[in-house]
């Protein structure tokens, strides 16, 4: 397979868990997929796809560790001046989407990089905790409790009323 035709293939997928990780920052998620891709440009013009002395067998499932290592090492590098603020300007308000979609993405968007990340790729992407360990470079059990403090706090943050939501 060609570059070109891998970069085809793959962008809507890493556009998408793009969206989820940025909590709907269009924006940040086209420039984290756009850096994606440059990095596996450059792997891929490698003789053999080598990375680190061994072949790339995967080369979807690495990009999607490159797409989550961004996001990550974006949030390290935001400025210190930068602050986060209760409403952003200018954003569209929801076309046809579900008010329950946009509870769920401003959740998200709450939560710590880290713990977004693990939420996405165990249960958007359905990965499997050994795979997103791989990914996110930290062990299995580092995986499961940090999934389950993530939820737990999804939870509270989305409180009773989500039910309420679900049913319309």
């Amino acid at each position: 397979m060609e570059y070109a035709e891998f970069a085809a293939n793959r962008s809507g997928a890493l556009y998408r868990s793009a969206c989820l990780l940025t909590g709907g920052d269009t924006h940040l998620a086209e420039d984290l997929v756009q850096e994606t891709l440059s990095r596996m440009y450059v792997v891929w013009r490698r003789p053999g796809r080598l990375f680190g002395g061994r072949a790339i067998e995967n080369p979807a499932g690495y990009a999607q560790g490159v797409l989550y290592r961004q996001f990550i090492d974006h949030h390290r590098r935001r400025s210190s001046t930068e602050r986060p603020v209760a409403e952003l300007p200018d954003l569209p308000g929801p076309q046809d989407d579900s008010t329950l979609r946009m509870t769920l993405l401003q959740a998200l968007a709450q939560l710590a990089p880290r713990d977004r990340a693990v939420l996405v790729l165990r249960y958007w992407e359905d990965v499997s905790v050994e795979e997103t360990a791989e990914i996110l470079r930290c062990r299995p059990g580092a995986v499961r409790s940090q999934a389950s403090r993530a939820l737990a706090r999804l939870r509270t943050l989305l409180g009773e009323g989500l039910a309420d939501l679900a049913r319309r």
